[in-house]
């Protein structure tokens, strides 16, 4: 069953920290110095925070988690019908996981992510570009490739 991913970047990570952690009545799955993670299953959501280099105030991207590769295949099928750019990053390091991954973003530029995990990294990790697929996106975001890459 595929989850939903929200990535949103924060101005202060521990305050950020607190307030979700209440929210959602859960600690992070993940917590490094300039980021967060809590995996929910109710609502099922992978949601992610991102503080300092990585992140740009406010919603960074939206995405689909797949559990399994082919669950990632059936999520590419439907990026590819959507009718506009894709790009197809492939294996890669992002947000201290390693992950295949494709991105797109919709008509009005919100970017989207469809991606499995299939590992942890010790490092935050690298993108295509530093970037954003569009305006609405971070210039510096790690997760996020650049607009030149969709053409």
């Amino acid at each position: 069953m595929k989850r939903m991913h929200i990535h949103i970047g924060v101005d202060n990570l521990d305050a950020s920290i607190k307030f979700y952690s209440t929210l959602f009545a859960a600690e992070p799955t993940v917590t490094k110095h300039d980021y967060a993670k809590w995996m929910l299953d109710d609502p099922r959501v992978n949601f992610a925070i991102s503080a300092d280099k990585h992140a740009t105030k406010g919603i960074e991207h939206l995405g689909i988690q797949a559990e399994s590769p082919e669950e990632l295949q059936q999520v590419f099928t439907q990026l590819r019908k959507a009718d506009a750019p894709v790009l197809e990053e492939g294996q890669t390091t992002c947000c201290y996981a390693k992950s295949e991954k494709s991105w797109i973003s919709d008509p009005d530029g919100v970017v989207w992510e469809a991606f499995y995990t299939n590992g942890e990294s010790v490092v935050y990790g690298d993108a295509p570009e530093l970037s954003a697929v569009s305006d609405n996106a971070s210039k510096t975001s790690c997760c996020a490739p650049s607009k030149a890459a969709l053409s």
